[in-house]
């Protein structure tokens, strides 16, 4: 840039290739460094240098330099915790093998049948082994902060090492002026020592010393030979040409301060040499500021001299490859967990194979070190792959990846959500929903409240992410969020009560709104009631409903709506009003559990008892199961299969996972069979499904895998 002003920022980039870091380590690719240099912003990664060695049937990465800013003890620290925690499965061991001759040097151990590229790329995701640096060319210019190129960067760094040496040479130019000025009065008054000394002698005070001072009459010729012919010149030229001359108040003063001992000759002979020195030095300050390119050969020769004392050879290697983003989803199995959430807004996820089947009616395994005063307050089942969509209740949601939460054992209290969310002052989980793929065309979220509301918004308006949350329903006074459900073309919605009733209707009778909608009536409730979930109704499967005593029963959801059934459903209440109530089928019955359901009763009874009919939104419903005080109320829907498995935990923690086929179908109006056995002073909080694993398809045993804790 010195030599070459004109000089392409493209054509920089062959003497500059990119930034040096003292640990070394490799910069992925020259599109981030590019990208700098052109706009003044980017950001490049930086990865160890490592490299993967068959060692005897394994294969091991040794670790030879680590990115800039990193430790290899924080490094150590930070690969121990990814494999104690199961995020990193494929290492066996690790060495730290540093010493003098080469200080960075990590032996790590793969385990027989881990793929050493895989384990890199983790090791890079998620240790200090790959660090990202910004690029932010930012400078004050003129005064004002400005983002630069790093061509307009050198420039404005020479034009500021410009403004550096002109004024430091004006500073000094100045300051040896002054000097000159003040040694030339010692000098004149050696000279005329003799005269100098009388009028000090008879003079009464400083003052009056320093005033006959200034009247003493110098010759030019006298000073001629005092300074030389070179120094008498200058001398003349700025105090102008005349026979005599006379001392300045700066001179005069500098007399007075001298000592007898600067009288003797080696300190006149000193004084003459740095008069001559400071004339050489005014000489040369007068020349580099008569031409900028004396300036700028300055500031080669300050470059050249860092260069000679600090310039090595180039540690940090930059590749041809460019970094791509590592799907994490790839790096990371994709299995079944069983994630909990309690009271108190603790999280963790359990792989679901840690919970066996056991026979309806047991009293379940121990699932989580809880207690009266913070009782689990979520269950569900979710892919390690999945997204999962927390609302509160506050009416806000919020997203995190399954995989990114704490994975804990079964017994294990687990980790506070609000380390992971965002969550404002007050804020606590309403509800969760496990969502893998935003952009399912005619795909929708529905949100149903306590007060019966449900509010339907196209999927795809949740499927940007942010820290803060972003709104998922406006709330009115005293609700809360109680149930969230994903659905498609032809899906119809069932919603339950804790009293006991269900009303079943088509999604299409609640018309799509934007997030920050209240919703519209989906259930009317009768005095004390509140929704207590709701779900999709599948046609080939069952509804389980459980109640907090540990009763539930299951029932098949029936048919879905005709397409002329439908068109009668909906009806076109202004202002979205409710519909026509439907009234109760039954009343509550004793708590004897009946022996046989349905006896006779004639078949079309028997048939429409065995379904839920397809109603229209807003009515009461029917009636789901009988909540005596036998039953307690319902705490929990989901909807199985014979196939499949399901969750349930207590209040205070206890798990119990059961085959759905050991439950049996019955009719709605019923109050169930007991499905777990709940202690004195607990209850059941919830119920989830759980899908059918490959894994488990061999016949398991009756007894439970783990010993039951009371």
């Amino acid at each position: 840039m010195l030599d070459e002003p004109g000089i392409s920022p493209l054509e920089l980039f062959a003497f500059c290739p990119g930034p040096d870091f003292p640990t070394g380590g490799t910069i992925c690719g020259k599109s981030g460094i590019r990208r700098g240099y052109l706009t003044g912003r980017s950001t490049i990664l930086v990865r160890a240098r490592a490299r993967i060695e068959e060692h005897g049937k394994r294969n091991r990465i040794i670790v030879s330099e680590i990115p800039y800013q990193q430790t290899r003890d924080r490094v150590e620290e930070k690969i121990a915790e990814m494999v104690n925690s199961g995020k990193i499965s494929g290492i066996s061991n690790m060495r730290n093998e540093s010493d003098l001759k080469e200080p960075v040097r990590l032996v790590i151990e793969l385990k027989r049948d881990a793929d050493p590229d895989v384990v890199l790329n983790q090791l890079y995701q998620f240790t200090p082994l790959q660090d990202s640096f910004s690029i932010n060319l930012l400078a004050l210019v003129d005064g004002k902060p400005r983002i630069l190129t790093f061509k307009e960067m050198i420039e404005e760094f020479i034009r500021h090492r410009t403004t550096v040496i002109r004024r430091r040479t004006q500073f000094l130019l100045a300051k040896a002026r002054n000097r000159k000025h003040t040694v030339e009065g010692l000098i004149i008054a050696h000279a005329n020592i003799d005269e100098v000394i009388r009028v000090i002698r008879t003079s009464k005070t400083q003052a009056e010393a320093k005033q006959r001072l200034m009247q003493i009459e110098c010759p030019s010729a006298m000073i001629r030979r005092a300074l030389g012919d070179d120094g008498f010149a200058i001398f003349q030229n700025e105090r102008g040409a005349t026979e005599n001359y006379s001392l300045t108040p700066v001179q005069a003063d500098a007399i007075l301060r001298m000592t007898l001992g600067q009288l003797v000759n080696l300190e006149q002979e000193k004084l003459g040499q740095e008069y001559r020195n400071l004339l050489d030095e005014i000489t040369e300050y007068l020349r580099i500021l008569s031409d900028e390119a004396n300036i700028r050969a300055i500031i080669r020769e300050d470059l050249l001299d860092v260069r000679k004392k600090h310039g090595d050879a180039r540690r940090t290697e930059i590749t041809g490859q460019e970094p791509t983003d590592i799907d994490v989803e790839d790096l990371i199995e994709e299995e079944t967990m069983v994630v909990s959430i309690s009271h108190s807004g603790y999280i963790k996820r359990t792989a679901a194979t840690e919970f066996k089947a056991q026979r309806r009616g047991g009293k379940g395994l121990k699932g989580a070190k809880t207690d009266e005063e913070d009782p689990i307050q979520h269950l569900f089942i979710a892919s390690t792959h999945h997204y999962l969509l927390f609302f509160t209740n506050k009416g806000k949601v919020y997203w995190e990846k399954v995989y990114n939460l704490p994975q804990l054992a079964r017994d294990a209290k687990g980790r506070a959500i609000v380390n992971m969310l965002r969550l404002d002052e007050g804020e606590t989980i309403a509800d969760c929903r496990a969502v893998r793929n935003f952009d399912e065309p005619d795909h929708y979220l529905v949100i149903a409240t306590k007060k019966g509301l449900v509010k339907k918004t196209a999927l795809a308006a949740y499927g940007r992410p942010k820290k803060g949350g972003i709104i998922a329903i406006n709330l009115r006074e005293g609700d809360e969020l109680i149930d969230v459900a994903v659905v498609g073309p032809g899906d119809e919605l069932l919603m339950s009560t804790a009293m006991g009733n269900a009303i079943r209707f088509r999604h299409t009778a609640a018309r799509a709104m934007g997030r920050n909608a209240s919703g519209v009536k989906g259930i009317r409730l009768r005095k004390n009631d509140a929704v207590i979930g709701m779900l999709v109704a599948d046609p080939d499967r069952t509804l389980l409903t459980v109640c907090e005593h540990g009763y539930g029963k299951r029932t098949p959801f029936g048919p879905n709506a005709e397409p002329e059934e439908e068109k009668e459903l909906r009806e076109d209440v202004e202002n979205d009003g409710v519909m026509d109530d439907v009234p109760d089928e039954t009343n509550e019955t004793p708590d004897a559990e009946p022996a046989e359901e349905n006896e006779g009763a004639d078949e079309d009874e028997v048939k429409s008892n065995l379904s839920y009919r397809t109603k229209g939104r807003g009515g009461l419903g029917l009636k789901d199961i009988r909540t005596t005080a036998r039953n307690g109320k319902v705490v929990g829907i989901t909807r199985v299969g014979d196939e499949d498995e399901v969750m349930m935990i207590t209040a205070r923690g206890k798990l119990q996972r059961i085959r759905v086929s050991d439950i049996r179908v019955m009719g709605r109006n019923t109050q169930g069979v007991r499905i777990m056995t709940v202690d004195e002073g607990d209850t059941l909080v919830t119920v989830k499904r759980v899908p059918k694993d490959d894994s488990d398809s061999q016949e398991q045993e009756e007894t439970p895998a783990h010993p039951v804790v009371d």
